[in-house]
């Protein structure tokens, strides 16, 4: 969706804020680069050091030592406005992606603190249901304390199977029972989409013309007319 966004002409920042470290490695970057989020964290470094530009776009690296930070977030009550107060500032970029952990840790709760609104996305699958619920209460949670204005954008449905029934069931049951929008429009199962991580590219870069790549590249293009939609309402 980065990537997807800089074609269309934006300045995108993505923040790799799991110590998994999924979307540096997906770049190319190195898990032994320096500086990262971590450096920033303990002042070893500043933000405009830590960048990494690639494909169009600037990465805000991260790798496993970002355990740690979460360890020290955790423990500091100061520290759970870090991300937001790190990334208020900024000047420069249209959008700021933050890609976090699969899970409801004290780091997806910072990023919820620093973000305007939340893209879910999750696989049509039976658990992926209660996954979606536990995170919407706690979306509902940040919204009536620390960050009123945060907004959900929706659910986006990745590695679909048009071939399989539970899919559909699954995205009529979040439809009719979930109390957040489903965007129509869902990353299909794609060989190409796991493949590129391993050259350290984007799917949109690595294969251009796959299923995977015109998929974040028509979503992409949906949300920003949803959003440009939202502005010439409030207008």
């Amino acid at each position: 969706m980065g990537v997807a966004l800089s074609q269309e002409g934006f300045n995108v920042l993505l923040v790799d804020w799991d110590p998994q470290a999924n979307l540096s490695f997906s770049f190319g970057v190195d898990d032994d680069h320096n500086p990262t989020l971590v450096d920033i964290f303990y002042g070893n470094s500043v933000l405009e050091e830590a960048l990494v530009s690639v494909e169009g776009i600037n990465i805000l690296p991260a790798n496993i030592q970002l355990a740690d930070l979460e360890y020290s977030i955790a423990r500091d009550q100061n520290n759970h406005t870090f991300l937001a107060d790190l990334l208020k500032n900024l000047e420069g970029f249209d959008f700021i992606l933050i890609d976090c952990p699969p899970s409801l840790s004290i780091l997806t709760l910072n990023a919820l603190y620093a973000s305007d609104e939340v893209i879910i996305p999750a696989q049509m699958e039976v658990l992926s249901v209660k996954g979606i619920e536990l995170m919407l209460n706690t979306i509902h949670q940040i919204q009536e304390g620390v960050n009123p204005n945060l907004t959900i954008s929706g659910v986006l449905s990745v590695m679909v199977d048009s071939r399989k029934s539970l899919n559909k069931e699954v995205k009529e049951y979040i439809k009719s029972h979930l109390d957040v929008p489903l965007f129509e429009e869902v990353i299909r199962t794609n060989v190409r989409v796991s493949e590129a991580p391993s050259f350290g590219e984007s799917v949109i870069t690595y294969s251009p013309k796959s299923n995977g790549a015109k998929d974040y590249q028509n979503f992409t293009k949906a949300y920003l007319k949803s959003i440009n939609h939202l502005e010439t309402n409030k207008i």
